[in-house]
């Protein structure tokens, strides 16, 4: 028999092949390469609309904390950014959250606290 000697070479050669963690590093990397690509591209506001997050019960919790602790600067002053996932991200004390009619209307769970309601200066009117 005539060998070649380019089949004696690759007889019981195997190729060195990659390893289970490489190949999934490598797919890793290209999915957040895609990722990168298509938010700098068309917009992350489009790519990632799920990203919006509900504050909402930080926000009572918090208020109720100031309440019960009889902290009239947290009530009154502290301006909270609110971002219920459904409307516009507006911002707003405890007061206003418990007091007003746009947001009580909205069902917050904010309650009033009448020992720092009576305590807080009024809000101007725009």
């Amino acid at each position: 028999m005539n060998k070649k000697e380019g089949d004696f070479l690759l007889r019981g050669k195997k190729g060195q092949g990659l390893s289970t963690n490489a190949i999934i590093l490598i797919i890793l990397g290209v999915v957040v390469l895609v990722v990168l690509i298509l938010g700098f591209t068309i917009g992350w506001a489009k790519l990632i609309p799920f990203v919006q997050t509900n504050n909402v019960q930080n926000i009572v919790t918090s208020c109720e904390t100031a309440c019960t602790t009889g902290a009239q600067f947290d009530w009154c002053s502290t301006i909270r950014s609110v971002n219920d996932g459904v409307n516009d991200k507006f911002d707003a004390n405890c007061n206003q959250l418990s007091s007003d009619a746009t947001y009580t209307a909205r069902n917050y769970g904010v309650a009033a606290c009448p020992t720092l309601s009576s305590k807080c200066a009024p809000t101007p009117s725009s």
